[in-house]
This record gives C-alpha cells, structure tokens and sequence, in this order.
C-alpha cells in the first residue's frame, strides 16, 4: 500500500505539469499623493479608533467607579488620553501636508 501511494506521488511529481509563479501585486498607488492621501485615511482613522475606546473606557470607569477617588482619576486619564486621539486624528491631515512638502508631490 505504502509502494503504491509513493509511486502515485512520483507519477505527480514528474508530470509535465508545473506551476508557474506570477508576481501579485498587493496594492497600486498612482502617484505619491495618493499615497500620502491614503496614509492620512487610515492614520486619521486609527486614531479616532483609539480615541473612542479610551473615551469609553474612560465613561465606563466614570459611571462604575462610585466614589472611589482611584477610579474617577483613572477615569480622567482615558478622558484626557481620548482627547489627545482627537486633537492627533485632527492633525494628521497637517502631518500629511507637511510630508507632501518634503516629498515634493
């Protein structure tokens, strides 16, 4: 049986049949604008992303913490860390302009 599976397995590898690889393109930018254009896409999108979830961690220690003074501190900390997201996600169409500039697209 072993003889047999092994013969089979050699009768494949010596056919005539052989696979050629192609070069797949991942992605295609059509200028270095668009590149930069996209970049500050998903730099702005990333970072309101993060933004939301520490301003909701921050609302969900707000509400649950009760009166300890620990928890409302934390609290303020995701509040400030979201707006620091905010102001960056705010920015990124700044930081893309100024790469623009040194790129010279």
């Amino acid at each position: 049986m072993l003889l047999v599976a092994e013969l089979v397995v050699l009768a494949l590898l010596t056919s005539g049949a052989t696979a050629h690889a192609d070069t797949v393109v991942l992605a295609q930018v059509a200028s270095v604008d668009a590149l930069l254009t996209n970049i500050r896409n998903w730099l702005m999108g990333i970072l309101a992303g993060l933004a939301t979830v520490f301003l909701t961690i921050g609302g969900v220690r707000r509400v649950f913490g009760g009166g300890d003074p620990g928890e409302q501190e934390k609290a303020k900390e995701a509040f400030k860390a979201a707006g620091i997201g905010y102001g960056l996600a705010a920015l990124a169409p700044l930081v893309v302009t100024v790469l623009k500039g040194i790129v010279g697209a």
